[in-house]
């Protein structure tokens, strides 16, 4: 096991969990900055040449969790492993940016669909391998559907 430290914290519009955009359709969008702290921008170097990332980062304001939920996008519930709840064993989350310009330790991006003030944990560039073809998105295709 290991101890997470944050690397840095996200500026985003989104003050409450109810303005962030969630269920079938919803568009990120919103543009924020990854502010890294100054002892990690060296970790920064050569990021520029990418143009979507990977942002790992606390659901620091989630209390508890659940091994079922309810996602907005379909009135069945699922395992949490099988959501994007923030309501997890361990309070992980995950989304692609896209990188519109670094700024020093500062980091311009696209999509974010965090809280104001949300630890960072890690950032990695973004690839993919898998073409879009292959990729299956599962219970959510079928509520799609069923809209």
């Amino acid at each position: 096991m290991f101890t997470a430290k944050a690397i840095g914290r996200v500026k985003s519009p989104y003050r409450e969990t109810k303005d962030i955009p969630k269920g079938l359709g919803a568009r990120h969008e919103a543009e924020g900055v990854l502010e890294i702290l100054p002892e990690f921008e060296a970790g920064l170097t050569d990021i520029e040449g990418f143009s979507h990332l990977i942002v790992l980062w606390e659901f620091d304001r989630a209390q508890g969790f659940d091994l079922l939920a309810s996602p907005p996008s379909d009135n069945r519930t699922h395992g949490v492993f099988a959501t994007r709840s923030p309501r997890r064993p361990n309070p992980i989350g995950f989304t692609v940016v896209e990188l519109r310009r670094r700024d020093g330790a500062c980091l311009h991006v696209r999509g974010v669909d965090m809280l104001d003030g949300t630890p960072i944990l890690d950032i990695k560039p973004y690839l993919s391998s898998i073409p879009q073809e292959s990729l299956r998105r599962g219970w959510l295709a079928e509520a799609e559907e069923r809209q």
